[in-house]
């Protein structure tokens, strides 16, 4: 199985670099990793104490940035190496000023992984939710290095609980602790007979909490909703636009709205401007006098986890794709929430359904449902607000309980 991993690994680097000249993530990816050992030479110093932490992409980095804050300040000693594999991750936070080295991580071999861990030779290592890289870990436990993967999550489709996974369950095998978020991953881990494992939960809800704590006034907002209750959809896609935007035609003096796309590109901005019959206005064109617009487009970008204080009820977008965004940073200013029925893989949209601070929406009937009746019953809606605090305070806690473990 070893010889099929390292195949699979060869021929899908290979195909990106065929690709790589027509397509752009694929070109960064082929130059960040050909760049990551001169980083690594270049910045690694002799006789400091390293930590390496991997994150797979900028989810998984929001994840592992808790751990990451808390190291630097309580054990500032430790130079911290912070590698990403996908180029969204590393192309937004290459700059991250409390990493001292960012780069990415090299193709999955066995020369790469001897030489980078030569290179960066690391007191620990931590992997962050689904990164299982085997000739690293190998290597990392050939060592004897420290290594714990923190916030995963696993379920029963994945390879470790397949009467084929011999291989895979031996990676797992190597890990010092796996820090998993819930308690069906804990049931499948024993399953298999591991008993390296511990439930922590989940750092993005200590995530979530600093940055609510680090929300930004946005008085503009304050203005547009005035003495009105606001509805806020985050992240939309055209999917959860078009049923919010039949709501709103239909109703639109229920509440103010505002719209913080997933894509802010003028094509989009003004597609989405079209699906209204009620005065819309873009973020960027208000003046302090424009208030009389039913509906308001945040034609920007990194404001959406400030704005959500301002929120009523909150719409998280992707519901109707891949899978929805962030449940979480509505949730904990206790908003209720609602999304599009594609968020299964989300834990926390699933538990905050279960629990009644959120509800999932196929289509306009039941959007509308929802909607009315959070609006028309106080004690509903106080009940779901309630739900949905409670469910990230609760939850809260798991970046320590990783720490006192780790370091």
């Amino acid at each position: 199985m070893r010889y099929i991993y390292n195949s699979v690994i060869f021929f899908y680097r290979a195909a990106a670099w065929l690709i790589s000249p027509f397509n752009g993530k694929a070109g960064l990816w082929i130059r960040g990793q050909a760049e990551c050992c001169d980083i690594l030479t270049k910045k690694i110093k002799p006789g400091e104490r390293y930590i390496w932490i991997h994150c797979a992409s900028l989810g998984e980095f929001e994840q592992g940035r808790p751990v990451i804050e808390v190291i630097r300040k309580t054990k500032p000693w430790y130079r911290i190496v912070l590698t990403f594999f996908s180029p969204s991750g590393y192309e937004i936070r290459k700059e991250w000023p409390l990493a001292d080295v960012i780069c990415y991580l090299p193709a999955d071999t066995p020369s790469n992984a001897r030489r980078f861990l030569s290179l960066v030779n690391p007191e620990k290592v931590i992997f962050v939710k689904y990164e299982f890289w085997n000739n690293f870990i190998t290597e990392i436990w050939k060592k004897h290095t420290p290594l714990f993967l923190i916030s995963g999550i696993f379920r029963e489709e994945q390879h470790f609980f397949k009467w084929y996974g011999g291989f895979f369950r031996n990676m797992l095998k190597k890990f010092t602790r796996i820090y998993v978020q819930d308690e069906a991953s804990l049931e499948l881990l024993a399953s298999i007979g591991l008993d390296n494992f511990a439930h922590a939960g989940d750092t993005r809800f200590d995530r979530v909490r600093q940055i609510a704590s680090e929300a930004k006034d946005i008085p503009l907002l304050e203005r547009f909703r005035g003495n009105e209750k606001l509805f806020l959809a985050g992240s939309s896609w055209k999917p959860d636009e078009e049923i919010i935007s039949r709501y709103i035609n239909t109703s639109p003096g229920k509440m103010k709205w505002v719209f913080a796309p997933h894509e802010v590109d003028e094509g989009n901005i003004s597609r989405l401007e079209k699906l209204f019959t009620v005065k819309t206005l873009r973020y960027s064109r208000a003046g302090e006098g424009e208030t009389d617009a039913r509906v308001l487009i945040m034609d920007n970008i990194g404001m959406l986890s400030s704005a959500y204080r301002y929120a009523h009820i909150a719409a998280i977008g992707g519901g109707f794709g891949k899978g929805i965004h962030n449940v979480l940073e509505p949730a904990c200013w206790g908003i209720p929430v609602l999304f599009g029925p594609a968020h299964g893989k989300s834990r926390e949209a699933v538990d905050l359904v279960k629990q009644g601070g959120a509800a999932s929406f196929n289509g306009y009937e039941e959007f509308s449902n929802v909607l009315d009746g959070w609006l028309s019953d106080e004690a509903a809606y106080r009940k779901a607000s309630e739900t949905a605090g409670a469910y990230v305070n609760k939850n809260s806690g798991a970046t320590a309980r990783i720490i006192s473990e780790i370091v």
